[in-house]
């Protein structure tokens, strides 16, 4: 079983790394495997990612509030970017799972995130809105979604790169990125109640879930703050050069 002190690592990581750029399934994978974690920890996974669920609804829940009664576009546009990764995840879990859980590929991925970044950071801020996005444009903001379930690839870094493509100012990129990881998240931490409550047997405590699930939200609620005061400053340049090294000694450390 996982050890507390393993828990609290991870629960940091997911809490940091699901905001910042820089892949938190590919930092989970990476030290998993680095620290010789054998348990079955997929429950402990979904349950961090629920943990961050919740920074994301304590930061824009006036946003979310406004979108669910006033601003019906916006609700349409986030069903539509939601679409390739509910279909991407679905096949991805029915055939390719051992996928998820490689951290030679998460080392493969890593750097393909940097020059992302190194992108990112050249992009001239839009001037639209998240209402305003075309259907079309919501669509491949949702496909770079779904390109993140590959370990090593971030969701927010692939998601606001694709929404500053579309023509997104840097903030109205981020609320969409974030906006979009709800119903993700969401369907995964649903589940794993669901599975709860039907008595079946977890690999991991309850109480360890809960207090991964907390730090990992606390840890998400400053990460997201940095992030956003880091996008107006448009500097995402360091954790281009931090998912290159990191990548490299992941690859290096693979193929030894």
């Amino acid at each position: 079983m996982i050890t507390w002190w393993e828990l609290l690592l991870l629960s940091v990581v997911q809490g940091i790394a699901e905001f910042l750029p820089i892949s938190s399934s590919g930092h989970l994978v990476v030290l998993e495997s680095w620290l010789g974690i054998s348990a079955d920890v997929s429950d402990l996974n979904i349950v961090l990612h629920a943990g961050t669920l919740l920074a994301i609804l304590a930061v824009y829940r006036a946003r979310i509030l406004t979108m669910l009664l006033k601003d019906r576009r916006l609700l349409g546009l986030v069903v539509v970017g939601t679409i390739p990764a509910v279909i991407v995840g679905l096949g991805v879990k029915l055939f390719l799972e051992s996928w998820l859980e490689s951290p030679l590929l998460a080392g493969i991925c890593l750097p393909i995130t940097g020059l992302m970044l190194f992108w990112c950071d050249r992009q001239k801020s839009g001037e639209i809105l998240c209402g305003q996005l075309s259907w079309k444009a919501a669509f491949g903001i949702g496909c770079a979604q779904a390109v993140a379930i590959l370990p090593g690839i971030s969701r927010s870094g692939s998601t606001i790169a694709a929404g500053l493509g579309a023509g997104l100012n840097r903030a109205e990129a981020a609320a969409f990125s974030f906006l979009l990881a709800i119903p993700a998240l969401s369907g995964a931490a649903f589940l794993q109640l669901f599975s709860i409550l039907k008595g079946e047997p977890l690999q991991t405590p309850l109480i360890m879930l809960g207090a991964g699930a907390f730090v990992a939200a606390i840890m998400g609620l400053l990460a997201l703050f940095g992030l956003l005061k880091i996008l107006k400053q448009g500097n995402l340049r360091l954790f281009g050069v931090w998912c290159l090294l990191f990548g490299g000694f992941t690859l290096i450390w693979q193929l030894q």
